[in-house]
């Protein structure tokens, strides 16, 4: 998931910079203020980061990315509105660089910092991380990710600068749109509000369109073009704010009684959207994104709406938005943006955690501690400095302090930048092109396809220990349905399944000799189908499935495995781990279609990861060396179980050694 998301960009001084322009907007004194958007912003980072803390607690706070979208498409729009009506024209070049001093600077820092401490932390974060530092510092990182073929939602190495991918769909609507206004505002305030609406709504319909079920998702998330609903919604809004003719329209207290509910009930459905909703549902691309940045406009007109203050003070959803928690976050929301992500995968990295656990809570809040203090800082020395006073002004003020310092602290500052570049520079040339999950898969594969065992003739006989130790010599693997549950030996065992399959094939081997796998990276439950029904009878009499990793369980396909196998084979259905939302309810859909069938035993991998989180790779969902032979041992076990269960014979589960 994750899942994604990103202030970026947006203004978090425009609410005073809009609200205090000298030509009237929508009737409204040139003086007064917009109050409430920075409390928007917070809605949107808490969700964003929530959901990278853990995806299972919110599963859709991916949306507020919409959130920080509607905003930004909303300030920017009014910003240029109002600069055209002040002064006849739009000053590009100073609109342009304007935004890169808002932008730049934090984000520099955020880079550099982060691979820094990347390195020491773990080479597998500073996978490509070259191409990640130029789509970062270029506003390019979603193209460039798109291009590369790498994925938001299924990744072997976590890339450091994932979230930036939203920075850059908003930088590329700050250099364009501007030209697109000029253009539009030689028409009236409704071609204007159309204008947007349809590009947005264009958008919008090639999401839907381009967005395949069941298969890798990213090039419609990351895809400028497939991802301005939000950014249009704020114009569309903007342009009818602006025009006194079209003001009453977007002003709640002109809509009757339905206009006092109408803030409340979008905030209802957004904050439903954001518990429900889940980053691989088709509902989410054909629909729930438009109807997140829809429900985050109806939220900005309703706390933009000046009557309340006029007539008996602001709404509770006015005040809730101006809370001084809410602005102190949305103030910052920028600088938390940035560094949220690279924390979290540092820490868990450094401080290995299971979702589920006291141990992971405990890691993710102190995620929260460190980003927030990181956000605080950047946001007091760095945003603040460059916003007030400019490039110019912060290098003008840096040359004054370092005249103060003496000869040899300034060389040692000088000297510490130089090494500092130096470093940075070594890290992106030297950073390897997999990770070590990566590799490991890779050779698993190879390993699989080049040394996959040959059938041993019918006559010979299988040896297996009903102790559960495996045999020394490979037994004989039966052609026929062997209709017995006695602990099987690995001659006895077909194994399907997708990477984790693969990660743990040495260990599978090691624990099962002469087991049959046939396992690859991006597995689905619909190739189990394929592969076992291609197979038919030839299946052995024991069968473990491994997949639910990519695009999660279909409970459906499980099914359709398991009366294809038949109530007479032992069938082991291993269950899911790692940072996704639908975990719980994947694992329960397994648990449920086991339910009721002596011959099918859960493998819990689940479990066993949280015991013991630091089996897992740097990805959070392959496992380790170690993490193998966990998965292997949650298979024998899973065997042991459905063999007692039928036979009423215990098996005695010998301990192996690692090799």
């Amino acid at each position: 998931m994750t899942t994604s998301a990103r202030p970026l960009g947006q203004e978090r001084t425009a609410s005073a910079e809009v609200a205090t322009g000298s030509i009237p907007v929508g009737g409204r004194h040139p003086r007064d203020r917009i109050e409430g958007l920075d409390g928007l912003r917070a809605l949107a980072i808490v969700g964003v980061l929530i959901y990278h803390l853990d995806a299972a607690w919110l599963p859709g706070g991916f949306l507020g990315v919409e959130v920080f979208f509607v905003v930004s498409g909303f300030l920017i729009t009014t910003l240029l509105v109002r600069e055209h009506r002040r002064t006849g024209r739009i000053a590009l070049s100073q609109f342009w660089v304007r935004r890169a001093r808002r932008l730049l600077p934090a984000l520099v820092l955020c880079v550099v910092t982060s691979v820094l401490i990347a390195r020491v932390v773990s080479a597998d974060l500073l996978v490509d991380v070259g191409r990640q530092m130029v789509g970062a510092l270029t506003f390019s990182t979603n193209w460039l990710e798109i291009t590369a073929g790498s994925s938001y939602f299924d990744q072997t190495a976590p890339q450091l600068f994932m979230n930036f991918w939203s920075l850059a769909v908003e930088e590329q609507f700050y250099l364009l749109w501007p030209l697109i206004t000029i253009g539009l505002l030689a028409f009236s305030s409704r071609v204007r509000v159309a204008a947007a609406v349809a590009i947005g709504g264009g958008s919008a319909l090639l999401m839907a369109l381009l967005y395949v079920p069941d298969s890798d998702a990213t090039r419609v998330y990351y895809g400028t073009d497939t991802h301005l609903i939000g950014l249009m919604a704020g114009a569309a809004l903007a342009f009818a704010w602006a025009s006194p003719r079209l003001a009453r329209f977007v002003t709640p207290s002109h809509w009757g009684r339905f206009g006092w509910v109408a803030g409340p009930l979008a905030g209802i459905v957004l904050v439903t959207e954001m518990l429900l909703l889940d980053e691989q549902e088709a509902l989410t691309f054909r629909g729930g994104i438009a109807l997140a940045a829809l429900a985050t406009t109806v939220l900005i007109i309703g706390v933009i709406d000046p009557a309340p203050a006029a007539t008996g003070g602001p709404t509770v959803l006015q005040r809730i938005a101006r809370h001084r928690a809410a602005t102190w976050i949305g103030a910052r929301s920028y600088s938390i943006y940035l560094w949220h992500w690279p924390v979290i995968l540092l820490v868990a990295l450094d401080n290995p955690s299971a979702p589920g656990t006291l141990s992971h809570v405990l890691t993710r809040l102190w995620c929260v501690v460190v980003t927030l203090a990181l956000a605080d800082l950047t946001y007091r020395f760095v945003e603040g400095p460059f916003r007030t006073l400019g490039f110019r002004g912060v290098g003008a003020r840096v040359l004054d302090r370092a005249a103060a310092l003496s000869v040899p602290t300034r060389r040692g500052v000088a000297a510490l930048v130089v090494v500092a570049a130096a470093l940075v520079t070594g890290i992106v040339v030297t950073a390897p092109a997999q990770s070590e999950t990566a590799r490991m898969l890779a050779a698993n594969e190879a390993a699989a396809e080049a040394d996959e065992p040959s059938p041993l003739p019918s006559g010979a006989a299988a040896t297996g220990s009903p102790s559960g130790q495996p045999s020394a010599v490979p037994s004989a693997v039966p052609t026929g349905l062997n209709a017995t549950f006695t602990m099987p030996a690995g001659t006895d065992i077909d194994a399907y399944g997708d990477s984790i399959m693969v990660g743990s094939l040495a260990a599978m081997r090691y624990y099962f000799p002469g087991i049959r796998i046939d396992a690859k990276s991006n597995r689905r439950w619909s190739d189990a189908v394929t592969q076992v029904t291609a197979r038919g009878d030839a299946n052995r009499r024991a069968v473990v499935l491994a997949f639910g990793t990519n695009a999660g369980v279909d409970e459906d396909g499980v099914v359709k495995v398991l009366d294809e196998l038949g109530p007479n084979r032992m069938i082991v259905l291993v269950n899911v781990m790692g940072p996704f939302s639908r975990i719980e309810k994947d694992n329960a859909k397994l648990e449920a279609v086991a339910r009721g069938r002596s011959n099918v035993a859960i493998a819990d991998w689940a479990s066993a990861v949280r015991a013991h989180p630091e089996q897992v790779q740097s990805d959070r969902i392959h496992p380790t060396i170690k993490g193998a032979h966990l998965f292997s041992n949650a298979v024998r076990q899973a065997l042991a179980e459905i063999s007692e269960r039928n036979t009423g014979k215990p098996v005695v589960l010998k301990d192996l050694p690692i090799p």
